[in-house]
Formats: C-alpha cells, structure tokens, sequence
C-alpha cells in the first residue's frame, strides 16, 4: 500500500506562487476534462450557537489522473471560538486506483484556490492598468485576495474594511512590507467610488456593494455570501453592471447575489455573460471597453479544488 502523504497549512502557505496556481487553474478551465458533480449542500442546525452551520461535499475527477473529494464545514459563528469559519480537509486520490495518495489541509487550500479563480477572472474582466483594491472582509480569505490581485494587475495601493478595524488594521500590517500600500478605512463609502477593483469576501445576509456608488470601468469581485439568502451587491450594482460567474452549475443556484435578482426579475439568466469555461477557453469574451462595469460572483468548484491539490501534491513531491 502506498504511503499517504500528509500537506499541512505551513507547506500550502509557503509554496504557494499565486501566478503558477492561477495558470494551473486557467489550463483545467481550458481543457474541460475535469468530471464535476453537483456538490452537495447541507444545512445543519447547531443548538450551541443558535445559528446553523453547512456541510459541503466536493468532488471531482480527472479521468485516467487524478481524482479527490473536499470534506468542508461551515460555522458562521465560530468568531465566538476564536476559530475560522471554515474548516476543511480534502482527500487526494489516483483516479485509475482510487488509492488515497494524500490529505491535505482544506481551509488555506480553499483560500489560497478561491483568490486565485478570483484574479483569474480578473486578468478577464478589470482593466489592464488597474492599480487601485478596496477590500471589503478581514477573514482567512482577505490576505490571499489581495495578493492574488496585486499578481495579475499593478495594483498600488490598497484599502481595507471590515466590520472590526482593529482586523483591518492588523492586516493592513501584516501586508505593509508587500509592494504596495495598504490602508485600513472606516466607511466603505469614503473608496469604493475612487478604486478600479472591489473585492468582497464576507458572510453578509445583506449588500455591502451598492450601485449608487460603482463607477464606470470597474470591476467587482463577490466572493463571499454562500447562501441564496445572503449577497453583497444590490440590484442596481447588478443592473448598472456586465455580470459573470464562475460556472454556471453552481452560480445560478447557490449564492443570493446571482439568486435574488433572478428570482426578482432584475437579472435574467441569458444576461449573464461567461464563465469561467467559456473565458478561459476563449469561446466568450471579458471586458469589452474601458467603461464597463464587470461583476464576477464566485461560489467555488470542485475544479478549482483538484486543480489546487494537484498542483501542491507535484511540489510535494517534486514533480
């Protein structure tokens, strides 16, 4: 039997090159060989906390190659734990076998995956010379967002908010030897109109995005809001903008920010432009002009999960 390699958060931590996993995910995106399921969804209560928490399944294989599932839960009031929301594991498995060849750390794996299809849509739909970030999210996946962006664009200067600005101030240390500035903020409102590209990582039930204030030419990124009773974009964010998604098997059914305005009428699914697939693989354009607002809502892919373990298994091992 083969030995089951164990890849912790510190391996995942220090290989990670946001420029060599955005190309290895733009390339699964290409070929479409990867097999992907519905992920399964379960809501679950939890008496302790008094709100429920969500247990998700995802799976996928590379047929003839690789194959893996990711075990995720997720406790939106674990901050009372001082824990993550997210917790994770993901099992690493030969596709022709079905032998497990490693178990990885999900938690930085889905980070670290998740801002990487961010700035792969980025590299599609913000401007070339985008040089400003409003961050709105201080969680696990704020840091990787940021870099990940500062990796496909010459980003220059950076704003972050969050709910606790002691958070915002933390990070904004934390990243104050990058090459960039960083600046905590108080109010959205005072950056959100001035910046090139908006990210939003949050497990907001209600919009933090408003399209009063978005501006011709930018590009916002909706990472977080995992329910189709959460968003962080309203409406007019939706109408005033040229949506994308990441794929359409999950976009259109997973997420509030996709959901709501379908559901209401104010977006219809023929409106929604490309994903990930059709970017990557060129049958869809990105951004048109310098003027468009583009929106990307992402909710995760188990694509994104495999091409991720694949990627850190082979600098494991060295392959």
């Amino acid at each position: 039997m083969n030995t089951i390699i164990q890849i912790d958060t510190k391996f995942i931590e220090d290989n990670t090159d946001f420029n060599e996993l955005i190309t290895e995910l733009k390339s699964k995106f290409a070929s479409n060989s990867i097999l992907v399921p519905m992920r399964h969804h379960h809501d679950f209560p939890n008496p302790v906390v008094k709100e429920d928490s969500t247990l998700l399944l995802m799976p996928a294989w590379n047929p003839g190659k690789e194959a893996g599932v990711k075990i995720v839960t997720v406790s939106p009031e674990n901050s009372q734990f001082d824990l993550p929301s997210i917790q994770g594991t993901y099992l690493y498995m030969d596709a022709t076998k079905g032998t497990i060849k490693a178990i990885m750390e999900a938690k930085n794996l889905t980070a670290k995956r998740t801002a990487s299809a961010s700035a792969l849509a980025s590299s599609y739909l913000s401007k070339i010379d985008s040089s400003s970030l409003l961050m709105i999210g201080t969680g696990a996946l704020s840091i990787n967002l940021i870099k990940a962006h500062a990796s496909v664009r010459p980003i220059k200067t950076v704003y972050i908010w969050g709910r606790n600005y002691e958070k915002a101030k933390k990070i904004a240390t934390q990243l104050e030897k990058e090459n960039f500035e960083i600046h905590p903020i108080q109010t959205i409102e005072e950056k959100i109109s001035e910046v090139d590209i908006i990210s939003c990582a949050t497990l907001s039930k209600t919009p933090l995005v408003f399209g009063k204030y978005l501006k011709a030419g930018q590009h916002v990124d909706l990472v977080g809001a995992y329910k189709k009773d959460m968003r962080e974009a309203d409406n007019e964010s939706i109408t005033k903008a040229s949506v994308f998604v990441d794929t359409f098997q999950g976009g259109l059914k997973e997420s509030g920010d996709i959901v709501i305005p379908l559901k209401e009428g104010v977006l219809k699914e023929k409106e929604i432009k490309a994903d990930l697939f059709e970017l990557c693989s060129e049958i869809k354009q990105g951004r048109t002009n310098d003027s468009e607002i583009t929106i990307f809502k992402s909710v995760g892919h188990a694509l994104e999960d495999l091409a991720a373990a694949t990627y850190y298994y082979n600098k494991y091992t060295h392959k």
